[in-house]
């Protein structure tokens, strides 16, 4: 496996992005390559940590108007840049991507810091994979806030991932920062749009990117169907606080709270919302989620 890392001069520029950089290393299981994933890790070390999970195309700079004001309220806040995004390393070929791997990965990174007691936010493929975390670990969770994303299992796509799709496999440059730009209700300053070009110096460093769209489990043809309704069978039975955080103005996920609502016994009586923003409400409505999850922990 050819791995490439994207040099440190490249993330000299960057506004509103103060974390210190932490790094942990796993292994892939059947090549023996050793890959280094970023992550933030701010705020009281001893306090139960906010898992913050980004998807694609972003890292966790898209988390930086919500790591330190929950920081600030006493939380540890870890969001990792999964591999093949952000500071983290990036496999080369797109047949080095798979849905199962990151799940490994990621897996493997979750243990070797020994996360427990987490309240996990994920978004996009945040949840994707952060939600199969949950179905493997159950009892290091202890509440999800689920966020423009899903858990599919081979039964579709919406005629938005459609052309999300399809773009993305036909576009001869993929354009990070104007893709995330295209998935935000307010105009993204031109420095913010640099920061999710940044990680990608030239195409070479935009496998991930590229090939994850692909692995979505949208029909019963595609991999990972199988594991994802295995997971779908634990939390089915997770019966931890569960709460939906999506948003108005999101084409590829809209409605896909109701499948939480209505299959995870956890999100029973909780206060849902619909915040507005489009599918990177990060961008969109931080304020509003660092209140969410601050007040759901305190509750």
């Amino acid at each position: 496996m050819q791995v490439l890392r994207t040099p440190d001069a490249c993330f000299e520029a960057l506004t509103d992005y103060p974390f210190a950089p932490h790094y942990a290393e796993v292994v892939d299981a059947s090549s023996g390559t050793p890959l280094r994933i970023h992550y933030i890790d701010e705020g009281p070390a001893d306090a139960a940590p906010v898992l913050l999970l980004h998807g694609e195309p972003s890292w966790s700079y898209l988390y930086r108007d919500i790591a330190a004001p929950l920081a600030a309220r006493g939380h540890r806040v870890v969001a990792p840049d999964l591999i093949g995004f952000g500071k983290s390393d990036k496999p080369a070929a797109r047949a080095d991507y798979t849905y199962e791997r990151h799940v490994a990965w990621m897996s493997d990174w979750l243990v070797g810091l020994d996360l427990t007691d987490i309240t996990l936010f994920c978004q996009d493929w945040g949840g994707l994979i952060g939600l199969r975390l949950v179905a493997a670990f159950p009892d290091r969770f202890a509440r999800l806030v689920i966020a423009n994303t899903g858990l599919p299992t081979g039964s579709g796509m919406t005629p938005g991932f459609q052309q999300w799709l399809t773009l993305s496999q036909t576009i001869p440059e993929l354009p990070t920062g104007n893709i995330v730009n295209l998935g935000t209700t307010r105009e993204l300053t031109a420095a913010e749009i640099a920061a999710y070009d940044a990680p990608f110096p030239d195409e070479r460093y935009k496998a991930g990117a590229r090939q994850f769209p692909t692995l979505v489990p949208m029909t019963p043809s595609h991999l990972s169907v199988c594991e994802n309704i295995t997971a779908w069978r634990v939390l089915e039975d997770f019966t931890r606080p569960v709460l939906t955080c999506f948003s108005d103005n999101d084409p590829v996920t809209r409605g896909g709270e109701a499948i939480f609502k209505t299959r995870m016994p956890g999100a029973l009586g909780q206060p849902h919302v619909i915040l507005p923003g489009g599918h990177f409400l990060q961008e969109d409505a931080a304020p509003q989620i660092v209140t969410l999850i601050d007040g759901f922990i305190r509750a």
